[in-house]
Formats: structure tokens, sequence, C-alpha cells
């Protein structure tokens, strides 16, 4: 039985229950905010004695082969109790998760441990720089000499450093966006917090290339037919953007693999950019990044691929 480790909402993750069930391969789809719902037991005598019983059946651990970890929710407790205990007991139920996880080590397409690892984005860089990518000049700062250092030198862009969501009243999202010239009067707005200012290279389009295990999967995406996508084709939520599926050369697919691979994945969602010299421009890697759209918009066969990784034979290391 595979594990699938999710919310409700998770439309990425119904392409795969969907044909798990086209299949007739059995599966159990755990959305963890649902958990206090649900009637959970661990033992210590063996990784595999654990259980979880809801209304629909119970799952147990010595039924699971495979386990595909996507984007849990935090588990909502439903009571009339404070604000105090309701955090305690969300942190209980996180705590079991935690245990839960690594109870799975060795059976996971990707382990929550490793995706975690797998963000550090000056790390991708890094691992990047040693297989060899083009990759635009770059720093990870918050000091203004530095900053300035850098765009003296190019036209630059600033992104996140890992958070790209600002929550509360009015949550947002911090897209890339072109940068001006440093000057000293930005000290104290950049001093905040580290950020990445990288060269701006101009673009003929984007990249997006998924790996699953020993398949790969490049598109290229047209940002450049709008103004709003020129920097970051995510900005303005453009559902017209054309998509095409592209080849890449051999050596940079290889490097692809030998990424993935650095950073213990089996999955991995990589953007580059094309320039107009068709020089391609490594930017991150995504250890858990959406991929149903491009699936929709392009019909790569990318479930296919993760549901062959989830059900080739697994065992408990």
């Amino acid at each position: 039985m595979i594990l699938l480790v999710t919310n409700q909402r998770d439309i990425t993750m119904d392409y795969i229950v969907l044909e798990l069930q086209r299949r007739g391969i059995k599966y159990f789809r755990l959305n963890t905010e649902l958990l206090p719902k649900y009637k959970c037991t661990m033992s210590y005598q063996s990784r595999q004695d654990w259980s979880i019983r809801t209304p629909n059946g119970e799952v147990c651990g010595n039924d699971i082969t495979s386990a595909y970890f996507r984007r849990p929710g935090m588990p909502i407790i439903e009571s009339i109790i404070g604000d105090d205990a309701i955090s305690y007991a969300v942190a209980e139920w996180q705590s079991l998760l935690k245990s839960l996880y690594m109870r799975l080590d060795g059976l996971w397409l990707n382990s929550p441990t490793n995706i975690i690892l797998a963000e550090d984005k000056p790390l991708q860089l890094l691992l990047a720089h040693e297989l060899d990518f083009d990759i635009p000049a770059a720093c990870m700062t918050n000091d203004l000499k530095s900053a300035k250092e850098i765009s003296s030198k190019h036209n630059v862009i600033g992104k996140p450093l890992r958070q790209a969501l600002i929550t509360g009243a009015q949550e947002s999202v911090i897209f890339t966006n072109r940068l001006n010239k440093f000057t000293d009067s930005d000290d104290s707005a950049l001093a905040l917090a580290p950020i990445i200012i990288q060269e701006e290279i101009i673009k003929k389009y984007d990249v997006r290339v998924t790996v699953v295990g020993k398949e790969i999967f490049p598109v290229a995406i047209f940002s450049q037919t709008n103004k709003e996508t020129e920097v970051d084709w995510r900005n303005g939520a453009r559902t017209d953007l054309k998509h095409s599926k592209i080849t890449l050369p051999v050596k940079l697919e290889r490097k692809c693999f030998q990424l993935v691979e650095k950073l213990n994945l089996k999955y991995g969602a990589i953007d580059f950019i094309c320039d107009v010299d068709d020089k391609y421009w490594f930017l991150e890697i995504n250890p858990n990044g959406q991929w149903a759209w491009i699936e929709n918009l392009t019909g790569s066969k990318i479930t296919d691929s993760i549901i062959h990784e989830l059900t080739k034979s697994n065992t408990f290391e």
C-alpha cells in the first residue's frame, strides 16, 4: 500500500489518486489536518508498529510499501478549549507526525528530511557550481557593501532566500523583482533580512525541468510574451502562458540527474533560464515542486513516472 501524505486541497495529489484508482493500486491518503479526528497508536517495539484508524478504514505500518510526502496540512483542533491548549495539542500532533515520518525512512519518494535539506538555496548554488552549471552571478546578503558591489557590475534581481509568503491579515507573495542600483539609503531595509541578489539574464524563455527517478521532463515556459511575467513567470498568475516540451543538451540533462542525486532525492523540479543565445542558466531546484499544471498543459507523463517510482520494490533499511 502507498501512503500519500498531504492535505485535502492538494490538487496535484488528486492526479496520483486518480491514476492509482484506475490501476487498482492500494493507497491511503493521509490528509494530516484531519488527524485529530482519527485514532492513532504507535508503539516502541517495531518501526512498523503504528496504526491510524479513520471512519473509512485503518492503515497500519506493516501495510506501507512506499510513501509520497507532498503538502501536509497543520492538524486542526475543533474544540472550545483555549488557544494555549490548542497550540499544545497541535504541537503534540506534529511531534507524532515527525516520528511517523522517521519510521518511514527508506520508503519515501523524497523523505521530509531530505526535502528540508535540499531547500537550502545557497547549498543548491554551491552544488550546481561544483557540477559546472552556468549560474548567474549572485550573493546572499544583508550587507549593503556586498549589494553595491554586485549591482555595480550587473543589472540585478532580488528574491527571497527561503520564505516567499508573508502571512498575516494581508497575506502576500514576494516574487522575483528587478532591483535598482543600491544607495546608502537602502542600508536599514537591506539589513533587516538576507536576500538573494542575482545578475539578471535576458530571457528567451523560462525552463522547468522535472526529474523523476531516471526520467526527465523539460518544458519551455514562454514568459516573455507578457510584461508582468518577464522577470518572474509566476507573477500575475497567468494561465495562458505557452508551455512546450523541449529537449535539453545531453550534458545538461546528465547534470540535472547528478544534482538530484547529490541532494538524495528521487524527484526534483529545476528552474533554468534559456537566454537569447540558447544558453541555459541554473536558478534553483524545488525538491517538492508542483508538476500537475505541466502535465495538464503538455501531456508530460509525470504521474506515471512518480507511480513507477512508488511501486518499485521497497523495504525498510
